[in-house]
């Protein structure tokens, strides 16, 4: 009897353990070209080993390669002190365009996650990237969620871009708010790279949280604040519009920042780059146009963002994405959606009266921030301005295809209206460059 119930109490411990160090939270990101994709996840103790384990999928019987990676201890600032270890393990030498199965964990615990697949990025400029966008989605009200779900089941997406405002908030209850968000997208993730750029939401202890817990490329500062990578015939620019806001951080992020923008969009324009990849496509939490009524900058006639700091007015974004022709800016903020029509300085340059967005003469600007939160709604002024073309306060998200190097499509999908496209455009442009007005 006294045998029996030791053997019980050895196993009853072993689960215990097993349990704090099962891979949970994991999520996919871009690596610096298509022969790489980063997966990051969390245990909540140490684990002697971490390791992915990857095959092609396409194997009759796969044949699992480990990979050794890196873990972090992370603790959160907050009063409990809430300790995770994050981990990332890169995979290299992929095959562009193959699938793959995965599963990560811990040896010689032997502790390992399900099973996940992932389409390796296709090499080369020719064919057609398909996304979705929102921001401002929480663990509350996750409105979206659950259509997102079905639209990555049925493979319609190669990544998702998260246009800052994680989870209200990563550092909310010392922490377990970020946990339980980055658990529920999850199914998501694991399985499409999720990109994000920080919103004001992330902010607590200078975005500790949203530092730690993602991998994006190509970023030089090791914080996940600003970065850009290629996809297709993009070139995907993710930026820090909070940097302009939250200055008790120091005046040198925002030069930081803008003098990486202009080093990053004068390679993206030299000719034989923008042959390569038309279309330069932005995306930062805070618009610089907006016609709701709570006040936001994007509210005001000279925006921070737009403008640059007040008084001064430099290190503003408008002006170098102009230059740079900039075709498309995507926002969120806002727990709306608006569709400007092309827009430079508050001014509308339409392609021509009956097709806008025909070659516009300057950048179309989408803010798309109603995945849903705990923050509910924001509501529109009666009478926008000029460059308002379409508005609604819908919780939705938003879905890009872009076609080739002339044609980009973009719709709205309304999850009020039982997943229906409530509005939608393609974009046109015979050729890319600085807008001549």
């Amino acid at each position: 009897m006294a045998l029996i119930a030791f053997v019980l109490l050895g196993i009853a411990l072993s689960t215990h353990a097993a349990v704090y160090i099962t891979p949970e939270q994991i999520h996919l990101s871009y690596g610096v070209d298509p022969t790489q994709m980063v997966v990051t996840w969390s245990t909540m103790n140490a684990t002697q080993t971490t390791v992915g384990m990857i095959a092609l999928q396409a194997s009759l019987r796969p044949s699992y390669t480990p990979v050794e990676g890196t873990s972090e201890k992370f603790v959160d600032p907050g009063t409990l002190h809430h300790t995770q270890y994050i981990h990332t393990v890169i995979f290299t030498g992929l095959i562009p365009g193959q699938i793959y199965v995965y599963r990560v964990g811990t040896r010689p615990e032997s502790v390992w996650s399900d099973q996940f697949t992932f389409h390796a990025m296709k090499d080369g400029t020719d064919w057609s990237p398909s996304v979705a966008l929102y921001g401002d989605f929480g663990f509350s009200n996750h409105q979206s969620l659950q259509r997102l779900s079905i639209d990555k089941d049925k493979n319609m997406y190669d990544a998702i871009l998260h246009v800052g405002d994680l989870a209200y908030d990563m550092d909310s209850d010392n922490g377990y708010v970020g946990d339980k968000f980055m658990n529920m997208i999850q199914p998501l993730a694991a399985e499409l790279p999720y990109m994000t750029c920080p919103g004001n939401h992330e902010n607590a202890y200078n975005f500790t949280h949203y530092k730690a817990r993602f991998n994006m490329p190509t970023d030089m500062n090791g914080d996940n604040m600003f970065y850009s990578f290629n996809m297709g015939p993009v070139h995907f620019i993710s930026l820090s519009t909070e940097h302009y806001f939250f200055l008790q951080y120091g005046v040198t992020q925002i030069l930081r920042q803008y003098y990486w923008l202009i080093e990053d969009l004068e390679e993206a324009t030299k000719p034989e780059n923008r042959k390569l990849r038309p279309w330069i496509i932005t995306m930062g939490h805070r618009p610089m146009y907006c016609s709701n009524t709570d006040k936001d900058d994007c509210t005001k006639w000279h925006s921070i963002v737009r403008d640059g700091i007040p008084f001064i007015h430099k290190f503003g974004l408008e002006k170098i994405f102009y230059e740079h022709g900039v075709d498309l800016m995507f926002w969120a903020h806002e727990h709306s959606y608006e569709r400007l029509w092309p827009t430079f300085d508050d001014k509308v340059y339409n392609g021509s009266l009956k097709e806008p967005y025909t070659n516009p003469r300057a950048p179309v600007h989408i803010i798309t921030g109603s995945a849903g939160c705990q923050e509910d709604h924001d509501s529109f002024i009666p009478d926008p301005r000029g460059w308002s073309a379409f508005r609604s306060d819908d919780y939705g998200y938003t879905r890009m295809k872009v076609f080739n190097s002339t044609h980009l499509y973009l719709e709205q999908v309304s999850d009020d209206k039982d997943g229906a496209v409530i509005d939608s455009l393609m974009i046109i442009k015979d050729s890319h460059g600085p807008y001549k007005n």
